[in-house]
């Protein structure tokens, strides 16, 4: 059964000032140091890279410190990609994520820096374990969300619940209109038409998770807490939030009394980690496998080109695993 950690109301005061507050932009003319007019922009992996880019389009210039193919969880930063973040306009990363990224930026001393942990609210999930969904918020209440300042343990993956990924796209436009105020109106209209598409995606995941045989999904990363959280479902993580951990004896036998019960079909495995552990639990329990993509980063093995593809794919195949009427 899965505790989370809940944060009282004034952390949540604290981390919508922060939020607020997260960019110190110049004011008056564009903060923008290229020589062709754009934004430099640091994103530190794929989610915040698709964000920079969707809102920002051709006022702004994205790099990104995890290249495609990289784990983002193991990246390690060069003294050379740290100076490169001193020198950008805007450094947009996920605190705890990514530790050498946390240390790089830190280090830095980047003016114009995002972390889109202040823009929405986090929650610790157990790991390993399940994550119960619940009816309210499956229907859309927010009420079970509080905010997260500096909590061990908390579960980074808000990128994975399109109403939170909306809120946190609020942010960055935000941002971008603080540190560029010449293209403020663009980033505006920019941010608007992709918490659009999310909100349609949202309803997308609502309505395709609504009826299934089985609530329950197993996955060898515990990536989808919050995504459970949103559509009611039990997600039963074989290990943690780490992707590379090891499970236990014990929670291997737990993960073959649960499957049996929860008639679960599915072993779910990521593509940039290993499937070993998926199969060789699979094996041992006739359990079929298939892909769930915690979209931190996007290769040619992605079951999808963007964010909403991998997206769609996802909620396909928890469709099929799960048995949607």
């Amino acid at each position: 059964m899965n505790v989370r950690r809940l944060i009282p109301a004034t952390a949540l005061a604290g981390a919508v000032a922060l939020g607020a507050t997260a960019l110190t932009a110049c004011s008056g003319a564009s903060a923008s140091g290229s020589k062709d007019g754009t934004l430099d922009v640091t994103a530190s992996f794929y989610p915040m890279q698709f964000l920079a880019e969707q809102i920002g389009k051709d006022h702004v210039k994205v790099d990104i410190l995890t290249k495609p193919g990289v784990e983002p969880h193991d990246l390690e930063i060069t003294p050379k990609q740290t100076a490169q973040l001193g020198e950008a306009d805007v450094i947009l990363y996920l605190k705890t994520l990514q530790p050498a990224v946390d240390k790089a930026v830190a280090q830095s001393g980047g003016k114009n820096v995002v972390d889109a942990a202040t823009l929405t609210t986090m929650e610790a999930h157990g790991a390993p374990g399940h994550d119960h969904g619940h009816e309210g918020e499956a229907a859309g209440e927010e009420g079970h969300d509080h905010a997260h300042e500096g909590v061990s343990g908390a579960d980074p993956h808000i990128w994975l619940d399109p109403a939170k990924y909306a809120e946190v796209a609020k942010g960055v436009g935000a941002a971008l209109e603080k540190a560029d105020p010449e293209h403020a109106a663009d980033y505006k209209k920019n941010t608007d038409d992709l918490v659009g598409k999310l909100t349609g995606l949202d309803t997308e995941f609502k309505d395709g998770l609504k009826n299934t045989a089985t609530k329950t999904f197993i996955t060898t990363h515990s990536a989808f807490g919050y995504l459970a959280e949103r559509y009611g479902l039990d997600q039963e993580g074989i290990a943690g939030l780490d992707p590379e951990s090891e499970p236990s004896p014990a929670r291997i036998k737990e993960i073959h009394e649960i499957a049996k019960k929860e008639n679960a079909t599915t072993v779910f495995f990521e593509t940039l980690a290993g499937d070993k552990t998926a199969k060789t639990l699979a094996a041992d329990t006739g359990l079929k496998t298939d892909v769930l993509d915690p979209l931190e980063g996007i290769t040619d093995k992605s079951q999808g080109a963007d964010y909403f593809a991998v997206m769609r794919s996802n909620l396909k195949n928890l469709q099929k695993a799960l048995g949607s009427k």
